[in-house]
């Protein structure tokens, strides 16, 4: 839950703050954004799983940027948009991860329902 805290908290302080990107740097910005969002759903999957490694998620995070704007930046070179196969591998992802936290919360929500209902029907008994 702390990573999806983080990144409410991170989405409201950056709404707060009267700032704008200059269109030259839109793709990169949009890219590295969608990085974000692909790590920090990836890593609480992680943590749901019982699997969550801080080097491997920083490791994941960085590198996957510097794919995707390194994409971004040889595509703008060659005037052919390649920060799409990023926004798609990482639009993707994003679902994925998504739909599979959605998922873990469910259950984990029904394992404690069913543990709540055993314990009242022990103290019944």
């Amino acid at each position: 839950m702390i990573p999806i805290f983080g990144l409410i908290i991170g989405l409201v302080v950056g709404l707060a703050v009267p700032y704008s990107i200059p269109a030259g740097y839109s793709v990169y910005v949009a890219v590295v954004i969608l990085t974000l969002l692909d790590s920090v759903l990836g890593g609480t999957v992680a943590v749901y799983q019982g699997r969550f490694d801080l080097k491997i998620f920083i490791s994941g995070f960085f590198g996957n940027v510097a794919v995707a704007l390194a994409l971004a930046f040889i595509g703008e070179q060659m005037d052919v948009p390649l920060y799409l196969a990023a926004v798609f591998a990482f639009g993707n992802r994003l679902f994925d991860n998504f739909s599979t936290v959605r998922r873990l919360i469910s259950a984990e929500h029904e394992k404690r329902k069913a543990l709540k209902e055993s314990q009242k029907a022990e103290k019944e008994n």
